[in-house]
């Protein structure tokens, strides 16, 4: 797993060493060698939404990186103080313009080599008009058969995509997890 390593306490910045605790801990942490402050590093939650009018699904192109120009699910990092119904809202608002009410949860996907959790909720949309901010160069509704499946930004886009679909098509929705590897 990719990640980019402590080297300084957070709570007195000396610089930290990667250890076991000893404090009946089985994992190298991140442990201060001046206070003792163990620091520990979590995965960071992704949440977003699928946002539906009628029987099209709205996609945001990217305006930034990674994976600029290629379409995605509007969908961000959580911030610390909201919960990841939330977040899901204020990702819709910030990258697509968009209001929806959300319809209840609908994928959680692992993707433990990046150290991230992806939630998705469907969502209906209130509106079929967008204003998409900085993040994203356009937002659009696709028909499932409009899809640019190969222009998706991310596997758990694609997931989330094609089991909303089976989904829709057997009549009933499930709540789907998984991992991405």
């Amino acid at each position: 797993m990719w990640r980019n390593p402590i080297r300084f306490c957070r709570a007195c910045a000396a610089a930290v060493e990667y250890r076991v605790p000893d404090d009946g801990d089985t994992r190298a942490r991140a442990v201060c060698s001046s206070c003792g402050t163990i620091h520990y590093e979590n995965p960071l939650n992704v949440v977003g939404t699928v946002p539906v009018w009628g029987d099209r699904v709205l996609l945001c192109r990217r305006a930034i990186e990674p994976r600029r120009g290629k379409w995605t699910l509007p969908a961000g990092f959580m911030e610390l103080g909201e919960t990841t119904a939330e977040g899901a809202l204020r990702e819709t608002r910030e990258e697509a313009g968009a209001d929806v009410a959300l319809e209840g949860l609908f994928t959680l996907l692992n993707v433990a080599r990046v150290g991230q959790v992806h939630i998705y909720y469907r969502a209906r949309l209130l509106s079929d008009r967008f204003d998409p901010g900085h993040e994203t160069l356009e937002a659009r509704l696709f028909a499932e058969h409009e899809v640019p499946w190969d222009e998706l930004a991310f596997r758990t886009v694609h997931e989330t995509l094609r089991r909303y679909f089976d989904d829709r098509r057997r009549g009933h929705f499930g709540v789907h997890t998984g991992d991405i590897v």
